[in-house]
Order: structure tokens, then C-alpha cells, then sequence
């Protein structure tokens, strides 16, 4: 078993590297779970993990011992996560066919490929709520940011770029090449409402402008129950 690299982090926190993102996910999951009274705040980031204690109540080497013992009961399974469908408007896709061309497919080859695919959220950042999902079909993979990233981008729309797919919760900027957009409110800072956590997948429903109207502002709804790894 491959020794897990755990580093300091200022002097109030402490990153650990799992051995791959599924690993990553298993770690957060037990330390959460764990519930340490040093603990501050849990934050997994693909294939690492950062850990913020209160250094007045912990050392470093108290919680790298702590990690480490809890990496040693982890099972070897499925990360825990909830499922989530996802609907996505392809109609409202303002760089489709650029992807289309960079990767050599129809622009509905790039439609089936992006919704009959599961993703994993790997990591929140960027904006707030904003999930970063892995990891795309190898034939979408290697699509470029845009040269010139937008001032505007609509909240709900869905981009890619590189290996990963991912959904502006809200109007930010951004470079990603967006092939569609979800009608669904993903992000409510004012209600604390952020359904998407590090572990769930994601699934995206092809569904028409009719539909996007229909189903405008409704907020996103887990439509499973918590995957649960029974000795975490």
C-alpha cells in the first residue's frame, strides 16, 4: 500500500495526498465523520485534501497521527456520494460547435458523448458552489479554455475544458466552452442551499427550451439516497 504524503500547510493546516481522487473522497468522508474537536474545516480538492485545525488546541504531528490512523481502516470501496440528474439545454450552447470541431465529432456525437456520461464532483471552488466534474469521455478531452475568457457568463450554463466538465451556479466570468445550460438553481448563498458536495455524481438530462421555461429556478433535488460506506 502506497504510504499517503501528508505536508504541512501553513501553520494551521495540514494537506494530505491521498493515492488517487476516489481515495481523496474516502478520506474526507472519514474525517468528517470523525468529528475531532480541533477540527475546523475539511477541504478536498481531487487527488488532496486540506485539513484547518486550531493550533492552540492541536499540533501538526497530533493530527498527522490522527490522519494517518485513519487512512489505515478506509476500505477499498466506492466513495460515499448522492446521485444527482441534472437537466442540461444543449440548445443554449454558445461554443457547441467549436468543441464539435476541435474534437472532430458532430455536434450530436458531442451531446451524447457529455449526457450519456456520469460524472464525479472532485471539487467545489472558483465561485461559490461551482463543482468541478471528472472526468470527461476521452473523445471530449483537450478542449482549450477560449482565448479571451467571457465578462458574463449565465448562471446554470454548463462548460468544459481539458479533462473536465463543470456548472457556473451563478453569472461570473469565465473561459470554459459551454455547450448547454441547466434551468436549475444550483447555488442560494442568501439560503445557505449548496446541494452538491465533493463525492456526488452527476448526471446531465438532454431536455428542450420548452422544458428549461418549464422547470426555470426550481432548485436542484437529490434524486437518491446517501451512498453509505458502512466502516467509514
Amino acid at each position: 500500500m502506497t504510504r499517503m504524503r501528508i505536508v504541512p500547510l501553513g501553520d494551521r493546516a495540514a494537506l494530505a495526498y491521498p493515492a488517487d481522487e476516489t481515495a481523496a473522497v474516502r478520506l474526507t468522508a472519514a474525517i468528517r465523520k470523525a468529528s475531532w474537536p480541533w477540527l475546523i474545516d475539511v477541504v478536498p480538492a481531487y487527488a488532496s485534501v486540506g485539513i484547518h485545525f486550531d493550533a492552540n488546541r492541536v499540533t501538526y504531528s497530533e493530527v498527522e497521527k490522527a490522519l494517518r490512523l485513519l487512512s489505515t481502516g478506509l476500505p477499498v470501496r466506492k466513495a460515499p456520494g448522492r446521485k444527482h440528474q441534472i437537466p442540461c439545454c444543449y440548445e443554449m450552447a454558445l461554443d457547441l460547435e467549436r468543441v464539435a470541431e476541435l474534437t472532430k465529432l458532430t455536434p450530436e456525437e458531442v451531446i451524447a458523448l457529455h449526457a450519456g456520461h456520469e460524472f464525479t464532483v472532485y471539487a467545489i471552488g472558483f465561485a461559490p458552489g461551482f463543482p468541478y466534474l471528472g472526468y470527461l469521455p476521452p473523445e471530449l478531452t483537450g478542449v482549450p479554455r477560449l482565448s479571451s475568457p467571457r465578462v458574463r457568463v449565465p448562471a446554470g450554463s454548463v462548460g468544459l475544458t481539458g479533462r473536465q466538465t463543470g456548472i457556473y451556479p451563478q453569472e461570473r466570468p469565465g473561459g470554459w466552452n459551454l455547450i448547454g445550460r441547466t434551468p436549475l438553481t444550483l447555488v442560494d448563498l442568501a439560503d445557505g442551499f449548496f446541494p452538491l458536495r465533493v463525492g456526488d455524481t452527476v448526471a446531465f438530462e438532454r431536455i428542450d427550451e420548452a422544458r428549461f421555461r418549464q422547470l426555470d429556478g426550481e432548485r436542484l433535488q437529490s434524486g437518491a439516497e446517501l451512498l453509505a460506506v458502512a466502516s467509514v
